[in-house]
């Protein structure tokens, strides 16, 4: 018996072909994507608004889970209209007007040898009501720490895909980070320079200019940064992509998270312990609040997703219509 305690109003998922009820589960224990991650998935969000319950970037995310699933060498058992699909029937299904969606391409049942030869890929779709990622008072500011672990790098893989076994690596250091009394992590790349959070990107402030990092600096470019970037230009504020130190990070005016699960989260405190044998030092962020521009970031983003903004609805996707 599943039960949906820590998933609120979850009450059906959709499973190759057909609607399930969320208590309903069938899986081999060895399916190969459990052993060794070889899974995709997406993180989408739909938000309440005038005309019922929108998706955002809903074209954007499927193209990514296509994109993922091609790195992983899979080939989606559905095409991409009729994954869209799959994706609006369950948020119906679930009679949800906000809601947290997951999309899950895996290697199903088969062989357990490392090449999934004889497993086919499979495809779940998941949807439930989920708040505040970092909790409720998060808006007031999060305290994060630089964990010792080095961010996955950019020539080991391509960091445009959303794969499963990568994010073993972001649940360590983000219990690590919680363990140490922090909020959440963030990581260094290899380089030693600011990479991302374990599925945030950042963003810092300095002297009312956006910067944030790309690809090439180990960070998955999120459709939420994406997203950002053009609403700051469209705020007027000049943006930069670009590598971002340490002492950046430590020196900036302002920074934030940014993700689809975190949407936009201010951060308050750096606290670094990069160096195993290093003394941590906390660096306070700013005047310790949120700052104005993170904070307008906050609200843009909201109109945005919302509805309420017309330059903005390009990105969403209707769920009755």
């Amino acid at each position: 018996m599943f039960l949906n305690t820590h998933f609120p109003r979850a009450e059906k998922y959709w499973y190759m072909g057909k609607l399930r009820d969320w208590s309903e589960a069938g899986l081999h224990p060895m399916i190969h994507a459990l052993h060794y991650g070889t899974s995709t998935f997406e993180g989408i969000r739909a938000y309440n608004t005038a005309r019922g319950p929108a998706i955002f970037r809903l074209p954007e995310h499927v193209d990514r889970l296509f994109l993922s699933a091609g790195v992983v060498k899979m080939k989606p058992p559905f095409n991409k209209d009729e994954i869209t699909d799959f994706i609006k029937l369950t948020v119906r299904a679930n009679n949800l007007e906000s809601c947290y969606i997951r999309p899950l391409l895996f290697f199903s049942y088969g062989n357990l040898g490392l090449v999934p030869k004889a497993c086919p890929v499979e495809l779940a779709i998941s949807a439930w009501e989920w708040g505040a990622y970092l909790g409720e008072k998060a808006g007031a500011g999060i305290n994060t720490y630089i964990v010792p672990w080095r961010r996955v790098h950019h020539t080991q893989f391509n960091m445009s895909a959303k794969l499963g076994g990568v994010y073993v690596q972001s649940t360590i250091c983000g219990l690590e980070a919680r363990e140490e009394g922090f909020d959440e992590a963030v990581f260094l790349n290899l380089e030693g320079r600011v990479a991302e959070g374990p599925g945030q990107n950042i963003f810092i402030v300095k002297n009312g200019t956006l910067v944030t990092n790309d690809r090439k600096e180990s960070v998955l470019e999120g459709i939420t940064r994406t997203s950002l970037l053009e609403i700051a230009r469209d705020l007027g504020f000049k943006t930069v992509v670009r590598p971002i130190t340490k002492e950046d990070l430590f020196g900036a005016d302002e920074v934030f998270f940014c993700g689809t699960a975190v949407e936009v989260i201010p951060i308050i405190s750096v606290t670094d312990g990069s160096d195993p044998a290093g003394p941590r030092i906390k660096h306070t962020v700013g005047k310790g609040v949120p700052g104005p521009i993170a904070l307008k970031m906050v609200g843009a983003y909201k109109e945005a997703v919302s509805g309420r903004s017309p330059r903005y609805e390009k990105w969403l996707t209707y769920v009755n219509g």
